[in-house]
């Protein structure tokens, strides 16, 4: 039994390193090879309770004393195949994340089931998605065959008489019962009650950096401590009103505003990043950025679409597990659309060309209050375009023929209008339509091509928007979903530089609001919702995670966001940049002079910026838990 576990345990240190040569771009500036063994003896913690989980039943196996089994061939081969199928999906596992772990930048959780689970091309985008990785393949193919080979099976010789028939089961019994415990304790991570389970979190504990986390980490252990996991942990920090004193999601109008019947336009669009706009890659949204409204300290609060969307259009961070995956997603909750639609008789529609259903977007567009859904079903049956032969494939519409349709679709909407559009085509496989191939020739990650692609279906959908007669009465802004999934300059390796994306806030008819980069207030995508409403005067109150930060003093403006790789908050404001694990501050940095986060200060981080943290936190999880998430 021991052997067994051994020969496992030694596949989770390969996969452990397989993993780190796939990702290797993400810690070539900061790894050793003594910081790389101190990881992967750290590893070992979280690797024992991974196998210890999927091998309980053949400690079971092993040392119940029932006598007739110790030879029996039929019981150990069955036991072999189970062996060899069962550590193999954890193996499996692993070598997937060598692969998924840019996009995210976590381990797998449970919720990726819960995920894509309305995806009906399912199959064809893990075929696309895995093609790339052949390599892996051929590592899960030998680690298999090592599995079946180093498999070893018993050879007891039980004597004759009760006397050895005794001992045997006495001395099965105790063995059963101290393995049992020694199990438990394995896989809590201790043996008193004072230990609490071993979480993910625990991994911050060995690393220097949050990034390092996915390395100390593996994908089974991930999964298993995800089933069942409360997204919503009500902490006690402080009061209620003491929390609210500090920060309140509530927004009340001025009594002076006044309102705009502005249309507003938003384009959340995949996987633009500040990093591809750095390498020249997205020439139209940079240059729309300097003539328009846009910041230099902008980020996303999470590393998926699917925290993406809410936090654009409903001022709903991640925090801890995308929102969409939880039961709060059954909240009552009123976006940007809700409330133009609902009090101000705007007339809204949310656009993404996928199919129907497609990671959830929809009900959440249906939810968040917008009155239509246009997805890959309504754009096939518009005789103007050409249906499934703009297929991209694998997901979604091209984005040049479906943006070309959203500003028709908007142009027979009554105003004012509010939409969305969610683009798709710069996301793996990073393919282009034949006629792009030599005008966006490949490269070096292949998504600077195809967000050079999207980009210029960006600038074909505003030449087209101009000639509107809704164009110079519309607020429109850009952003992304999330950043590029693989940082290649420095800047965007930190635990911060993978949250950078831009966000650019346009109105034709509003030169006041033209103003350029702004270098002093801090945005996040859960502040464009807040903004928005600033900008045309809402004159109601609502709820938002996010701040109107152009009503809001430069120092007092923040952005945060959630480490999954460490299940820790990020927070920033003013010069400073903490990451908090639910109870301490783990690490601080001087972010804007410390743009690499060589230098951890925490000792000098300013105690307000923690205790703002707190009360931000413990409201989002009251509310979510209390279904509070519109004003009443």
């Amino acid at each position: 039994m021991l052997c067994n576990l051994l020969v496992v345990f030694a596949m989770f240190t390969l996969t452990r390193l397989v993993f780190v040569w796939c990702n290797a771009s993400l810690y070539a500036d900061h790894m050793s090879v003594g910081y790389l063994f101190q990881l992967l003896l750290a590893g070992l913690h979280f690797d024992r309770t991974a196998i210890l989980y999927l091998n309980s039943w053949m400690i079971l196996l092993f040392l119940l004393p029932l006598h007739w089994k110790e030879n029996n061939r039929v019981v150990f081969r069955i036991a072999r195949i189970l062996y060899v199928v069962v550590n193999f999906i954890g193996i499996a596992a692993n070598l997937c994340d060598c692969a998924y772990f840019p996009f995210t930048g976590k381990r797998t959780t449970f919720d990726v089931f819960k995920e894509f689970s309305n995806e009906g091309n399912f199959i064809t985008i893990i075929l696309h998605a895995a093609l790339p990785y052949w390599y892996l393949f051929i590592v899960a193919a030998l680690l298999v065959w090592v599995l079946w080979k180093l498999f070893v099976t018993p050879e007891i010789k039980l004597g004759r008489g009760w006397r050895n028939m005794l001992s045997y089961y006495v001395g099965g019994v105790i063995l059963l019962a101290v393995s049992a415990g020694l199990t438990v304790a394995g896989i809590r991570g201790g043996f008193t009650t004072a230990v609490r389970p071993i979480t993910m979190s625990n991994a911050n504990q060995y690393v220097d950096h949050a990034i390092d986390a996915g390395i100390v980490l593996n994908t089974p252990f991930c999964i298993f401590r995800s089933i069942s996991h409360s997204a919503f942990v009500e902490p006690d920090y402080m009061s209620m009103e003491e929390a609210e004193k500090l920060y309140s999601p509530i927004h009340e109008p001025s009594d002076s505003v006044q309102f705009r019947k502005m249309n507003v336009v938003i384009l959340i669009l995949e996987s633009f990043g500040k990093q591809t706009m750095a390498r020249g890659y997205m020439p139209f949204v940079e240059e729309l950025s300097k003539k328009a409204l846009s910041f230099e300290y902008s980020y996303a609060t999470g590393r998926k679409s699917i925290d993406g969307m809410p936090s654009v259009l409903a001022s709903i961070p991640s925090f801890v597990e995308p929102f969409f995956l939880t039961q709060a997603s059954l909240n009552d909750i009123s976006g940007i659309a809700g409330e133009l639609t609902k009090y101000k008789g705007y007339s809204s529609a949310f656009f993404h060309g996928a199919q129907n259903g497609s990671m959830g977007f929809q009900a959440f567009a249906k939810s968040s209050g917008f009155q239509k859904y246009y997805g890959r079903t309504e754009y096939n049956q518009d005789p103007r375009y050409h249906g499934d032969e703009d297929f991209d494939g694998t997901w979604a519409i091209w984005d040049e023929e479906f943006l070309q349709y959203y500003c028709d679709k908007m142009s027979e909407m009554k105003q004012p209008f509010v939409t969305s559009v969610f683009t798709a085509s710069s996301h793996t496989p990073y393919d282009l339509p034949e006629r792009y191939k030599q005008r966006f020739p490949p490269t070096d990650p292949g998504i600077f091509a195809v967000t050079a692609y999207s980009d210029n279906a960006v600038r074909l959908f505003f030449e087209k928007a101009k000639k509107q007669p809704w164009y110079n009465n519309t607020l429109f802004v850009l952003t992304a979903d999330h950043a590029q999934p693989y940082p290649v300059d420095p800047a965007f390796k930190s635990d911060i530089g993978r949250y950078k994306v831009p966000i650019v806030f346009f109105a034709p008819g509003m030169p006041e609001l033209m103003t350029g980069v702004d270098r002093d207030r801090i945005i996040s995508q859960a502040d464009i919702m807040p903004t928005v409403l600033g900008i045309l005067g809402y004159d109601r109150p609502y709820v938002a995670f996010g701040e109107d930060v152009l009503h809001t003093e430069a120092k007092e403006t923040c952005a945060f966001n959630y480490l999954n790789e460490s299940a820790c908050y990020q927070y920033l404001q003013g010069d400073w940049m903490l990451q908090f694990d639910g109870e301490k501050v783990v690490h601080a940095y001087e972010f804007k002079k410390d743009t690499l986060q060589k230098h951890d200060v925490k000792e000098r981080c300013p105690k307000e910026y923690e205790q703002r943290l707190k009360s931000l936190i413990q409201q989002y999880m009251f509310r979510m838990n209390h279904n509070q998430l519109i004003v009443k």
